[in-house]
């Protein structure tokens, strides 16, 4: 495995979790074998950014466009959730792990929202790492409901429209006080974002990757952040003004 500079660890990493129906396929499974081991990846995966000093990790669970997936893949899906979040309590409240969630809550079945809510609740002071589940997810219903709510303050008279700025504007997203996303991974080869976090992906480095999540490892995380680690990171600066650090500064935005 690479050798990572624990000084310059991505604060926030973002992944979208693909290939799990095409890994059970390929395997002559059924979509759901691939989603199921897909879980287990989770787990490993979140252990190892805690452990590393990663201080966010979003995960993209389920999008706004898998609700069209065929009816018995989603129910399927929801029942997997709600068994990982019944099964995983232990590790968040041992690892001092917040649970957040970005995306439309009120679309999630009451099965999982009453398991998912006392859950966040109940981490809601830890420290060690925030996991941001991203369900019932969409990048454009993030900023139209962000948009929305602004407008509903414009018309009441509560905010100006000269005092939208980016900042008040991030303070409306989903999870407002999560740090800038530093690290995007996409696994199964597919090489665009998918709606996933566009705010936020504003100035991540991206990594794609061939690997299906369900065979993804520590060793490939630690491949991904070596690669970040390894980029100049010039945020509309020049490479000679960078140069005048030792590495790149990962909080300058």
């Amino acid at each position: 495995m690479p050798t990572l500079d624990a000084a310059w660890m991505p604060r926030h990493i973002a992944i979208i979790m693909d290939g799990n129906g095409r890994w059970a396929q390929k395997r002559k499974l059924q979509r759901v074998r691939g989603h199921e081991k897909g879980a287990e990846t989770v787990r490993r995966i979140v252990t190892a950014c805690r452990e590393l000093g990663v201080k966010a990790l979003s995960l993209y669970a389920f999008s706004e466009e898998n609700w069209s997936r065929p009816r018995l893949e989603v129910r399927a899906l929801m029942g997997l959730l709600r068994r990982f979040l019944v099964g995983e309590r232990a590790t968040l409240l041992k690892n001092s792990i917040r649970l957040v969630v970005s995306g439309r809550l009120a679309k999630l079945p009451d099965s999982v929202r009453e398991k998912l809510l006392p859950l966040i609740a109940e981490t809601a002071n830890n420290r060690g790492m925030t996991l941001n589940l991203c369900l019932a997810y969409g990048g454009k219903e993030e900023i139209v409901d962000a948009c929305q709510a602004i407008a509903g303050k414009a018309a009441s008279g509560q905010v100006a429209p000269e005092a939208v700025t980016p900042e008040f504007f991030e303070q409306h997203l989903y999870v407002p006080d999560l740090p800038p996303i530093d690290l995007m991974i996409r696994t199964s080869g597919e090489q665009r974002i998918s709606g996933f976090l566009p705010w936020q992906l504003t100035y991540a480095e991206l990594y794609f990757t061939p690997v299906f999540w369900p065979d993804f490892t520590r060793a490939d995380l630690e491949t991904a952040i070596a690669d970040y680690q390894a980029r100049e990171r010039r945020f509309g600066k020049t490479s000679a003004q960078t140069a005048k650090l030792s590495r790149p500064r990962k909080d300058a935005r």
